[in-house]
């Protein structure tokens, strides 16, 4: 392997400091694996319970009336998550579209939202009006408000519940942190918000933003009172193999709803065609507890290597992970530029492409991403990315497999090496 690394230009110093890195998170990896093992017998038993045959994987196309394989992938769902209902369509576009379906679906005019952790993910900041946009939640009469979390970034939940009023109809739970530096919840931080949401007002509705977080744990936000569970394809549950769509597990009230506001009125879950897409939300989600435990591995060692070199990590390497994605705080834009450069270096797709910051849809600043991703956007694989301001974090995620995870962070070490801004 030694003869494999130095093919990519791997320093030899960079190799041992991996080496001493690993030797003391073989216990925790094993954890992990036992995790991956649990959910992936538990994807398994969903599979075969509803009966997944060979008919299940066939496209339709138009209307997709009759599509079993479609339907009985929704079934899967609904078991693994343990709700009443899902909704799996390729036709949800990404998880901020995910989000917004489930939001618009529950929501009418007159109602208000809350979020029970602070400022949203910089993307719903329009589709709720928090920014101006045409056809914003605001401009169809939803009002909305947030309890902001404690100093320790943990949830106030004396706050929340003086907030919820006769008016509340829907509390939004996002479980990762995005791009910010609170802590992401647990699934079981996350039982505690909804059972205070529950304890003001029993028929509030709870909607989890479960994006990142799928198969880290052995437990999802369904199995702790969410009425909706959302989330994107292209992230944990596509396993790398979906090439789009979003899911939404909750109860069949709302999932009712949310497939009338994606496709008509009067319409709902019975149209949607699947076009040739069935084999790969299948088999994605078939491996995405092996897939989601490479990544985490992936996770915990960056926050261990850059901690070794005096960069702070968050969550640092030691804490329990509830989700795919480790900051590094690099402190400049120099060492963020060539992080990302090694990141890309690594890809099996476009590694000979140089990522620079550009503006993107739905942020502030200009951001850097580099992904070399067989999926445009896939966040389950191996990518970095970030806001180009202070403090300079870079946001690391994916990885379909382990190995894959640990030469992108080796690689991003000697591009950092290169230019000198890290020493060995």
């Amino acid at each position: 392997m030694k003869a494999q690394y130095s093919e990519f230009g791997i320093d030899s110093r960079i190799l041992v400091l991996s080496d001493e890195i690993l030797s003391g998170l073989r216990a925790r990896f094993d954890g992990i694996d036992d995790t991956a093992e649990s959910n992936a017998a538990k994807v398994l038993a969903a599979m075969r319970d509803n009966r997944v045959d060979a008919e299940c994987f066939a496209g339709t196309t138009g209307y997709g009336y009759n599509d079993a394989g479609r339907d009985t992938l929704e079934k899967v769902y609904a078991s693994v998550f343990h709700t009443s209902a899902a909704l799996v369509r390729p036709q949800i576009t990404c998880g901020t579209h995910a989000l917004a379906l489930a939001l618009g679906a529950n929501l009418r005019p007159g109602d208000e939202l809350i979020s029970a952790v602070g400022a949203p993910y910089d993307t719903l900041e329009e589709v709720i009006g928090i920014r101006p946009s045409p056809c914003s939640l605001a401009e169809y009469g939803v009002t909305y408000k947030q309890v902001d979390l404690l100093p320790d970034g943990t949830p106030d939940l004396q706050a929340l519940k003086s907030a919820i009023s006769a008016k509340t109809r829907l509390v939004t739970i996002q479980r990762s942190r995005g791009y910010s530096q609170r802590p992401t919840l647990s699934v079981a931080q996350i039982g505690e918000i909804i059972a205070a949401c529950k304890a003001v007002k029993p028929d509030v509705l709870c909607m989890v933003d479960n994006c990142y977080g799928e198969f880290v744990e052995l437990t999802e936000p369904s199995d702790v009172g969410a009425d909706m569970t959302v989330g994107s394809l292209i992230k944990n549950p596509g396993g790398g193999l979906a090439p789009i769509g979003g899911y939404i597990c909750g109860t069949r009230e709302c999932i009712e709803r949310c497939a009338y506001r994606l496709s008509a009125p009067g319409l709902g879950q019975e149209v949607g065609a699947s076009l040739g897409v069935k084999t790969s939300l299948y088999q994605g989600f078939f491996l995405a507890p092996t897939v989601v435990a490479g990544a985490v591995k992936g996770a915990i060692f960056a926050a261990a290597a850059y901690e070794a070199l005096g960069f702070r990590a968050f969550p640092p390497a030691a804490q329990e992970r509830h989700d795919i994605i480790q900051t590094i705080e690099l402190g400049s834009a120099e060492r963020m530029l060539a992080f990302c450069e090694g990141i890309q270096a690594a890809a099996p797709v476009d590694s000979y492409v140089r990522p620079v910051p550009s503006p993107m849809p739905g942020y502030e600043s200009d951001v850097i991403m580099a992904a070399g991703a067989f999926v445009q956007g896939s966040s389950i694989e191996l990518s970095a990315d970030g806001p180009m301001c202070e403090p300079y974090n870079v946001f690391l995620q994916g990885g379909l497999t382990w190995f894959h995870a640990k030469l992108g962070v080796m690689m991003s070490i000697q591009k950092l090496l290169e230019k000198g801004l890290v020493t060995l």
